[in-house]
């Protein structure tokens, strides 16, 4: 019999429906009987695509007598953290505040009133190790509720304190021990210093024989990269400085993309090795992890000119247009880490048995190519996972496909070359694939979350600018494809997502839009998206909505005594702490990116001569944060990016003209070409975007259209030098 969250609509939720346990969405309902009953909540957090959150579900979640115990002495919850990030970043903080580390599965017990007493992350079924499994510590808890709940309760209220005195204490600039700098030092010195400790940090944790920073296990943390392409286009590409940093995140890509994370065979990442090499991934594919690398990957291109990295990202698009798209324009949220084991029974899953090969298999799906596979890919006759990266023994016998040696090696060892060995490659590649698409396929996590699709909406329009290059676009009608994927998910996301009324966005859509109102990072990312998509298609839309975002956000999530935003807004009364992210993660701090996005509203909206506007409001957002970034760098590697619009006046680029015009489009790929200083780009483009920006932003209010043709105008602290015609005159004025 299927238990209450039959009703949902969270594929997480929907795993969970018919376990024994009678699970309880999170809500009323379930606050209610906790309250009538006097039951502590066991609260259970995780996601579809979470492969701990199956081992737990599978051991225990499953097992009648460990259902029963939970039934009896429990009101079980269970939470997408993906639905609800605002419930995983409250507990989560308490667990790993108690425990010193976090993740998911994540388990809590709560008292009625939702006050955290205990929690952990993944329990096991028994007593290991002279540790209690997950049914001895339901029985100790069931205990200690019976006899002397006032100690449970009293230990809740001293935990929960202590969390709001850190969190309160932790986001007003000051830190909470003694800053390398006193926090009223000038912004100008307390962000040199930053920006030289963030970098210091990373040069001296890059590891220089796999790429990426520190070991095991090892994430594609894109804000890292973001920074330190960030710091090459301040210090200059060719400095000592910014050509070291640019190293440094190349590497990084290069090593990635050889390495087991990425999925050589069908495109896109995983979500991170659990060694240092990149080689065993965690075999979950995430769209907020396809979108933020993508992005490094055209940073990379604009950094160096290497067209390899072009086809990085362009590998990433195919596999997220091909296998996350959906068919209203937006993009799902997942794919798992486990599926069906080709050929085992109805119930067996293993974690990545979707791409993983064994030697015959390869040698009968690729024929004669499968030797030049297998020597380019490390494909061994017993499998190439060492026992003490597959603890649970799932890849025995089986091969990762990794890249062991450059093309031109492998053709050399073949007695092939270049071009053959290259074609060879991607017609094996494509034979891989096509019988890779016969077996069973991991779990799509078919929701759409409004914040993984502004950050893809993002990645796509900087991908046309760079990539694609409007300059290349045949103007007489052909759409070019990643700016038409992005428009399509904008107009998806307003369409499904987006209530005019009240202006509010909301969070999830699953066959129809969810309940749940959007968080902070719901609006600080699709205003990013926005803001890029304007500046690649010129289309007056974007910014107006993106208007009008930046205004909902201020007004619900904005700290007005510190600066800053909340993740969450300040009406939902289950919510024990208003939480603000200062840690740029798998996904950066809202803060972070608001940061960004104000100063790059304020660059068009603000008066020339300054006052309360959105770099007031930016500038107060730093500075809500100013004792992490002062004193942990790395930790906000996404903000220190913001630093720049801080520090510098503003500059712009105003294109005038017709957006399909051959001259249009050729100045607007000047624009894209290297990494330099951030510029605000701004589209006159027809008389009605014309009239809006100048009664908004009186400053361009003189600014002809011209009568054929186009022409750029190059701008500083709001004053324009003479306009140009020509893409050259353009990149030398920017120089």
């Amino acid at each position: 019999m299927p238990n209450a969250l039959a009703r949902e609509k969270s594929p997480y939720l929907l795993q969970h429906a018919d376990n024994p346990v009678d699970w309880l969405p999170w809500g009323e309902v379930a606050f209610a009987r906790a309250r009538t009953e006097n039951k502590p909540i066991f609260l259970s957090i995780g996601y579809s695509t979470c492969h701990w959150c199956h081992v737990m579900a599978h051991e225990s979640f499953e097992n009648d007598a460990i259902a029963a115990i939970l039934n009896e002495h429990f009101i079980p919850v269970k939470v997408d953290r993906e639905e609800r990030p605002d419930v995983d970043k409250v507990y989560m903080a308490y667990v790993q505040a108690m425990t010193g580390h976090g993740g998911w599965p994540l388990s809590a017990w709560l008292t009625p009133d939702l006050k955290p007493f205990y929690g952990g992350t993944y329990y096991p079924p028994e007593d290991r190790h002279g540790r209690p499994g997950f049914p001895s510590l339901l029985q100790a808890i069931t205990k200690g509720w019976k006899t002397d709940p006032a100690k449970l309760i009293n230990e809740a209220d001293r935990v929960l304190a202590a969390l709001r005195e850190h969190h309160a204490g932790n986001r007003g600039g000051r830190p909470e021990g003694e800053s390398p700098l006193p926090a009223d030092v000038s912004l100008l010195e307390a962000a040199s210093n930053a920006l030289s400790k963030g970098f210091e940090y990373f040069y001296e944790a890059f590891d220089a024989t796999n790429g990426g920073f520190g070991g095991a296990p090892k994430f594609p943390r894109a804000s890292n990269l973001t920074f330190l392409f960030r710091v090459a286009a301040l210090q200059g590409p060719t400095s000592e400085v910014g050509s070291e940093a640019i190293r440094l995140a190349t590497a990084t890509l290069r090593a990635m993309a050889r390495g087991g994370i990425h999925d050589h065979v069908g495109g896109g990442y995983h979500r991170y090795s659990v060694d240092e090499a990149w080689f065993v991934p965690h075999f979950e594919k995430m769209l907020y992890d396809q979108a933020q690398i993508a992005a490094n990957c055209v940073e990379a291109r604009q950094a160096t000119g290497d067209e390899r990295f072009a086809w990085m990202a362009r590998d990433i698009f195919e596999y997220v247009l091909r296998d996350l798209r959906a068919p209203g324009g937006g993009f799902y949220t997942a794919e798992d880490a486990d599926s069906p084991v080709p050929g085992g029974t109805v119930h067996e899953h293993a974690e990545g048995a979707f791409y993983v090969w064994t030697k015959a298999e390869l040698a009968q799906a690729a024929g004669v190519d499968a030797d030049f596979l297998a020597r380019h890919f490390g494909v061994e006759d017993n499998g190439n996972v060492p026992e003490r990266l597959d603890p649970q023994g799932e890849l025995k016998g089986r091969n990762i496909l990794v890249q062991r040696h450059g093309l031109a090696e492998t053709a050399r060892e073949c007695n092939l070359t270049a071009e053959v060995a290259n074609d060879r490659l991607l017609a094996g590649l494509a034979t891989l694939r096509r019988v890779r698409g016969a077996r069973p396929r991991p779990l799509l996590d078919d929701k759409i979350l409004a914040a993984n699709n502004g950050l893809m909406i993002s990645a796509l329009a900087r991908a046309h600018q760079v990539i694609e290059r409007p300059d290349l676009v045949d103007g007489a009608g052909a759409a070019p494809e990643y700016l038409t994927a992005a428009i399509r998910a904008a107009e998806f996301l307003q369409r499904e997502l987006f209530e005019a009324g009240t202006g509010l966005l909301y969070r999830t859509w699953r066959g129809g839009r969810g309940t749940t109102e959007g968080f902070a990072e719901d609006y600080a990312f699709v205003i990013q998206g926005l803001l890029d998509l304007y500046e690649a298609s010129f289309e007056l839309r974007w910014l107006q909505w993106a208007v009008r975002l930046q205004a909902k956000m201020d007004e619900l999530f904005a700290d007005g005594d510190r600066g800053g935003y909340f993740n969450s807004a300040a009406n939902d009364p289950s919510i024990l702490l208003r939480l603000k992210d200062d840690y740029d993660g798998a996904e950066p701090a809202p803060s972070s990116v608001a940061a960004l996005n104000l100063f790059r509203l304020g660059a068009v909206f603000d008066a020339p001569k300054g006052g309360e506007g959105y770099r007031e409001r930016g500038r107060r957002c730093l500075d809500a944060f100013r004792g992490q970034w002062l004193n942990a760098p790395q930790a906000m590697p996404q903000m220190l990016c913001a630093l720049e619009l801080a520090l510098d006046a503003p500059r712009h680029v105003l294109l005038a003209g017709n957006p399909a015009a051959r001259e249009f489009r050729a100045l607007a790929a000047a624009l894209t070409g290297k990494i330099g200083p951030r510029r605000v780009v701004l589209g006159l483009t027809d008389a009605e975007s014309r009239a809006w920006l100048a009664e908004r932003a009186p400053w361009l209010r003189d600014m002809p259209l011209p009568d054929a043709g186009a022409v750029a105008y190059v701008c500083e602290e709001f004053t324009c030098r003479l306009p140009v015609t020509e893409p050259e005159a353009l990149r030398q004025a920017l120089e």
